[in-house]
């Protein structure tokens, strides 16, 4: 990804690995923190819809709530998904709004979608706006079909996530 333009746009759908095969993905809907955490932990949509039923008590078909409660207990203890160990930090509302001058009252507001990616050019983001949420990727935004780049969205949470890639049981000697 680290080719593209900050700022452009990629369907979830085909940045998820095995989420083309999934049965799971073909019958389900208002998944979309499923495919977000998909698309920044870099596990297949399978997995990723397992762990955030588990961990999240998201039911099928339904939205993921309180995934702000449930992030801050995993900022404590990371995310354990696939065979990865992912480490998860809680943006501060200080970090999501911007401070503006107005009538020299300085007065605070919620980023942008653009604003934050702006500001965010590198690491990967969950981000939440009003009742969706999607992946922001070295600039990059991750997000469903249909649902292509509005970058007046306000960015209600935001979450950085620092997945290694896969581990591998296999030692090596050098």
């Amino acid at each position: 990804m680290s080719n593209l333009k900050v700022g452009t746009y990629k369907y979830a759908t085909t940045e998820i690995k095995g989420y083309s095969n999934s049965q799971i993905a073909k019958n389900e809907t208002n998944d979309c923190f499923v495919r977000a955490v998909a698309s920044a932990t870099e596990v297949n949509y399978d997995t990723a819809h397992g762990y955030v039923k588990e961990v999240f008590g998201r039911e099928d078909k339904k939205g993921t709530e309180f995934t702000n409660v449930v992030m801050m207990k995993l900022e404590e203890d990371g995310m354990q998904i696939g065979n990865k160990n992912v480490k998860v930090r809680v943006l501060s509302t200080n970090e999501i709004t911007n401070k503006y001058k107005l009538h020299g009252e300085v007065i605070k507001r919620k980023k942008t979608v653009k604003s934050f990616i702006k500001d965010y050019a590198k690491g990967t983001y969950i981000i939440g706006v009003a009742g969706h949420a999607f992946t922001v990727k070295d600039g990059v935004l991750v997000d469903n079909v249909g649902e292509e780049f509005r970058p007046t969205r306000k960015v209600q949470s935001a979450f950085k996530i620092d997945a290694p890639k896969q581990s591998s049981n296999q030692l090596t000697l050098f």
